[in-house]
């Protein structure tokens, strides 16, 4: 057996167990009868409004994702609003986030652009979504907060470092794409000296690759598009604070509408564990978010942040589930699309 052939399971195991790992953390200590109650009893109004958000939130990030390719070609919504779905359902069935290479591969084929131009693109969107995120939860702590730090210092003061180092890290990963963006031949031809003096096919490639991600990057290089680009940002995750502090308000948690912003900072780290559909990260991250900060008994912390991630998860995959079907492509051929694309 190969190497290659081996590293697959043995990932997968991994990835597994720390999906389990995260979920025993989640649900210890609590009387799954309660959240079972919890559940039942929630306020179906607000969980719809919630429900609604989660479709809207596609929405909008198809449509800032067709702004960022612009620079590449004209994609349609349609296509872009297609493979954002199969992206994310990607992501929830397949681990280490297969579907934000699934995406931009999905496009291609529907679109005159290649593949790495719209990764970068992708790349550029997670960029923005930082500085957003960071931004609003900068709102939080300086402005909005109604005392919630006190409710546990340690822990705000902790946030605000992880804030303000998310916020170092985005403005630095703007500056080398900006760098990147200036010229798009540049990194190709470093890499043809390279190749004249180490005689080496995988130079070339490597160039050529670099100059059709710099490309991608184009938004970058232009004030006006990134800024409408970030304004596009805001309403995204907006909708997305809106969706999370539905659910809390569904479960009688005691969550003010800015305080989704802090949600969100801390679902942030969650989903970063490279799990199936963030399981076990994303709960976890929730429920320790509702009951720090704004005291929330741990039997509602767990239904809402079940809930919450059936709605952050489901249409996109039912969705994507669709349009895959529609393009011939399964989950074996999701597989292995995202492995061709490593």
């Amino acid at each position: 057996m190969s190497i290659s052939l081996m590293r697959t399971p043995i990932r997968t195991a991994i990835v597994l167990a720390v999906a389990a790992a995260l979920v025993v953390l989640f649900l210890r200590n609590v009387d799954l009868r309660h959240v079972a109650s919890e559940i039942a009893h929630a306020r179906m109004r607000w969980l719809t409004i919630s429900f609604v958000t989660a479709i809207l939130s596609l929405v909008i990030r198809s449509l800032r994702w067709q702004y960022l390719l612009e620079p590449l070609g004209r994609a349609t919504f349609a296509n872009a609003f297609r493979a954002t779905c199969v992206g994310f359902a990607a992501s929830t069935i397949l681990p280490a986030r297969a579907g934000e290479v699934i995406r931009p591969y999905f496009l291609a084929r529907h679109e005159n652009m290649t593949a790495t131009g719209a990764f970068a693109t992708i790349i550029l969107e997670r960029v923005l979504d930082m500085l957003t995120v960071v931004v609003l939860l900068a709102s939080f702590l300086f402005v909005f907060d109604p005392g919630v730090g006190a409710a546990n210092p340690t822990a705000f003061t902790a946030m605000k470092w992880a804030g303000a180092t998310a916020l170092a890290g985005s403005i630095a990963a703007l500056v080398v794409m900006f760098f990147l963006a200036g010229d798009p031949g540049r990194v190709a031809r470093w890499m043809t000296r390279v190749e004249q003096t180490m005689p080496s096919k995988l130079a070339g490639l490597i160039g050529r690759v670099a100059e059709k991600f710099s490309r991608g990057l184009g938004a970058v290089r232009h004030p006006g598009r990134l800024g409408v680009a970030l304004l596009w940002s805001f309403p995204l995750w907006l909708t997305i604070a809106a969706g999370l502090w539905a659910v809390s308000v569904a479960f009688h948690i005691n969550v003010p509408f800015t305080g989704s912003f802090v949600l969100i900072a801390l679902l942030v780290i969650g989903v970063a564990v490279p799990t199936p559909g963030a399981i076990g990260g994303f709960h976890e991250a929730f429920r320790v978010g509702t009951t720090t900060f704004f005291g929330a008994p741990d039997s509602a912390a767990v239904g809402a942040a079940i809930i919450a991630h059936l709605f952050s998860q489901g249409p996109a995959l039912l969705l994507g589930l669709l349009f895959a079907a529609q393009a011939g492509l399964n989950f074996s051929g999701m597989r292995r699309l995202a492995e061709e694309a490593k």
